[in-house]
C-alpha cells in the first residue's frame, strides 16, 4: 500500500476553520480539530454508510423508533440522507421527514437522492444541533446517530431536540464509546498511539457513559438502552472498519508523535492480516421520551 494510501486520503480531510462562526457556535469545540468534509470526503463517508454493518445499524434504529404512518420525524446530523429516506417509507405520504446537517457537501448528496414514490416528503436543510431551525413541538420523533460525540455543548443540543418534540415524542440517540474498540494489530503499542490520536477528532470519545444523565437533565424519560456491536472478522474492503482505516490514516500524522509513515505502516499491517483480521466496536442506543 505504501505512499499510495496517503494520496487517496490526506487530500479530503482538513481542519475546520477557526474563523468560521455559525448560529450554533455553542456546538463547536475550539480546543480540538474536528473533521470538516469536502465533496470527496462526503462520498467516502456515504460509501461507508452503505456497508452491511451500517445498513444493519439503520435497521436497528428504525425498529427501535417504531415509526408509524403520518408521523413527523427529524434527523439531526442527517449526513448523506440514507436514514431519512428509509424513515420516509415508514411514515408514508401523510408523514414528513426533515434532515438537518451543517455540511453543504453532505446536503448536496442527500438532496440529490429523491425519496421513492409513495413515501413522505423529505426536506434537507442547513443547520446546527444547538440551534435547530424548527418551531417548538414540531416533531413526533427525532434521531441523532453519531452526532453528539462531536458536539461541545451536548446539554444545549439535547435541549433543542427536547424543544422541537411534541409531548410524548421519542428521541433516539446513538453514539460510540471508542474505548470499546478491539482491533488486532501486530504492534500493540503503535495501535494505542493511533487510537489515542484518533480520539482527538472527537469532543467526547466516551459520550455514551454520560448520556443517561444528560438526557434526564433536560427532561427526557429514559426508556430503552442497548449496545449495537460492529464486528468485522476477516479483512473485507466492504466493511465499516475498512473505510475507517483510510480516515484514521489521513488524520493521525502529527498527533501523538505519529508520522505519515507510521500511519501507513499501521494501515498496511491491518490489511495484510487477511482472514486473521479482527475488529469490534460498540455503539450505544438510547431511546427517550419527552
Amino acid at each position: 500500500m505504501g505512499r499510495s494510501l496517503r494520496g487517496r486520503t490526506l487530500g479530503f480531510l482538513r481542519r475546520a476553520s477557526p474563523g468560521v462562526e455559525s448560529a450554533g457556535e455553542r456546538c463547536e469545540d475550539r480546543r480540538i480539530s474536528t473533521l470538516q468534509f469536502d465533496e470527496d470526503a462526503s462520498r467516502r463517508i456515504e460509501a461507508t454508510y452503505t456497508t452491511p454493518d451500517v445498513v444493519e445499524q439503520r435497521r436497528v434504529v428504525r425498529a427501535a423508533l417504531e415509526l408509524g404512518p403520518g408521523e413527523n420525524v427529524l434527523d439531526v446530523g442527517s449526513g448523506p440522507g440514507l436514514l431519512a429516506l428509509e424513515m420516509a417509507a415508514e411514515v408514508g405520504t401523510v408523514g414528513s421527514v426533515d434532515g438537518v446537517d451543517p455540511s453543504e457537501s453532505m446536503l448536496a448528496l442527500s438532496r440529490g437522492r429523491p425519496p421513492a414514490e409513495g413515501t413522505a416528503d423529505v426536506r434537507f436543510v442547513a443547520g446546527d444541533a444547538c440551534a435547530l431551525p424548527f418551531a417548538p413541538e414540531r416533531f413526533d420523533a427525532a434521531v441523532a446517530t453519531q452526532v453528539y460525540e462531536y458536539v461541545q455543548d451536548v446539554p444545549a443540543a439535547l435541549a433543542e431536540a427536547f424543544r422541537v418534540l411534541r409531548p410524548g415524542g421519542r428521541m433516539l440517540v446513538l453514539d460510540t464509546d471508542w474505548g470499546s474498540i478491539v482491533w488486532r494489530s501486530g504492534d500493540a503499542a503503535r495501535m494505542r498511539r493511533v487510537l489515542a490520536a484518533w480520539d482527538e477528532h472527537l469532543v467526547d470519545p466516551h459520550l455514551p457513559q454520560r448520556l443517561t444523565g444528560l438526557l434526564s437533565a433536560v427532561g427526557f424519560s429514559i426508556g430503552r438502552r442497548a449496545a449495537i456491536p460492529l464486528l468485522n472478522a476477516g479483512y473485507d474492503p466492504n466493511t465499516y472498519s475498512a473505510g475507517l482505516i483510510g480516515f484514521i490514516t489521513a488524520f493521525v500524522p502529527g498527533r501523538q508523535g505519529l508520522t505519515e509513515e507510521d500511519a501507513e505502516d499501521w494501515a498496511e499491517d491491518l490489511t495484510a492480516l487477511g482472514d486473521d483480521y479482527f475488529f469490534s466496536l460498540n455503539r450505544y442506543l438510547f431511546l427517550a421520551v419527552k
